[in-house]
């Protein structure tokens, strides 16, 4: 099933561990910058031609061209009181916990007083206008929904827009579900988008003349294959985005306690996602790797997916990883960066406690990836392909700034001036020292 890669032998110096592990533990192959050749094109005749080039663009991606880009709201309506009752609920529940985690870390404005009559404000202000993308492909994201849009919600955005790929099965709507959760969110404008014609109408914005109106916006958040992830790059610094996801990744620290049932099963779960998938599992025990691989058998038979398990952990980017030690498997995961990192062994708290580089991490044998993946009040979209090592995954933060508020009385600025008139001599930027002795000499 997954390939193994056995690391007992390798000892790098502790200063080259992360780069070592790093580059000997496999990854799907992603090439974003050949993507982009793609992408350009795309989002630049969304600058040029409007909403024309996205509905074109739509109807040769998506093979379905919709009466038009925003979703009626009757179509929201309607397609919320149609959802299951038993998904109604679970939606309500997922979406009160990640609010309870994001009401907790949104931060609060302060004032510090650095000196008599001098004080600098660090204001928290949200960003003022988003735009959520949740894509379609092999699934109908709802959950994504909630993780994009609850954060931005609580750090209190006040113009939210979302786009999804239309579908020619509901009329060129997005998936009937993905329009109920914007219902039971309160969120009313929504675009039949997807791919890079998606982000660049949230970029560029579309006038009305051109066959229907978005306006910019300031961030771009959300997952998406590889053309997303391109068209975020190529459209950075136009708008601010959360980060350029790729195949989704789970690893796993386990060690003889853990059971080869729950690991199996979680490395299924994400396998699910697609071919392009990756699963490592950490593990210093053959004989639990030699479980899991009866067990990845035994269950990927009853699996719906079982092509694209099968593909997703036979590639590449999906090992079973042996190692001396539980302290080496923590230093393989720290250089690995996974997406979602699960530890299941006998001390959990204190390995997780020990990991620096990881999207989430869910301690214990009974807190599975899936469950962060829908109800977990964490949130799922996080960074991907190593990059846990220096970006966070989306979280209340993404969607707020912070402005310094500077205010000095007379005073106050006459304390400092010399300081402030010294160090612009050093620089040899006598005007700066001049914008303040003009007030203090007086």
């Amino acid at each position: 099933m997954m390939q193994r890669l056995d690391l007992r032998n390798l000892e790098p110096a502790a200063e080259e561990r992360h780069r070592a592990y790093s580059a000997v533990v496999p990854r799907a192959e992603v090439d974003v910058e050949h993507a982009m050749a793609a992408v350009r094109p795309i989002c630049e005749d969304v600058r040029s031609r409007g909403a024309s080039a996205v509905l074109d663009a739509g109807e040769r991606f998506d093979g379905v061209r919709p009466a038009q880009l925003r979703v009626p709201v009757d179509a929201i309506s309607g397609a919320l009181a149609a959802l299951d009752p038993s998904i109604r609920a679970a939606l309500e529940e997922s979406i009160r916990r990640l609010r309870t985690t994001s009401e907790a870390e949104l931060e609060h404005s302060l004032v510090t007083e650095v000196a008599p009559g001098a004080s600098v404000e660090r204001r928290i202000v949200p960003m003022q206008r988003v735009g959520l993308y949740v894509p379609g492909g092999l699934a109908p994201l709802v959950s994504t929904v909630i993780m994009n849009a609850v954060p931005a919600q609580v750090a209190g955005v006040p113009g939210i827009a979302l786009a999804s790929p239309p579908n020619a099965e509901f009329g060129g709507l997005p998936h009937p579900t993905i329009l109920a959760a914007c219902g039971l969110l309160g969120i009313d404008e929504v675009y039949a988008v997807g791919g890079a014609q998606a982000l660049a109408m949230f970029a560029y914005g579309t006038s009305a003349e051109s066959g229907g109106e978005c306006r910019p916006v300031n961030l771009i958040t959300g997952p998406g294959n590889i053309y997303v992830a391109a068209a975020k790059r190529y459209l950075q610094g136009t708008v601010s985005i959360d980060s350029e996801a790729g195949p989704t990744e789970i690893a796993i620290i386990a060690d003889s306690s853990a059971d080869a049932a729950f690991v199996a099963a979680d490395v299924i779960s994400q396998a699910e996602h697609d071919p392009m998938a990756a699963s490592v599992l950490i593990t210093d025990s053959e004989a639990l790797a030699d479980a899991v691989d009866s067990e990845l058998e035994d269950q990927i038979g009853s699996a719906k997916h079982a092509d694209r398990i099968r593909t997703a952990l036979e590639g590449r980017q999906s090992a079973t990883v042996l190692v001396r030690d539980i302290d080496q498997a923590v230093h393989v995961a720290n250089g690995y960066g996974a997406e979602h990192l699960e530890i299941q062994t006998v001390d959990a708290a204190s390995v997780a406690a020990q990991i620096v580089n990881a999207g989430a991490i869910f301690v214990g044998p009974h807190t599975p990836v899936s469950l962060g993946d829908y109800a977990a009040g964490s949130n799922h979209v996080l960074p991907t392909a190593g990059c846990a090592c220096h970006s966070s995954g989306l979280s209340v933060r993404a969607f707020c700034k912070n402005m310094h508020v500077v205010s000095y009385d007379e005073a106050a600025l006459r304390e400092v001036g010399d300081h402030v008139v010294n160090l612009a001599e050093a620089e040899n930027l006598p005007s700066h020292g001049a914008a303040v002795t003009i007030r203090t000499s007086r």
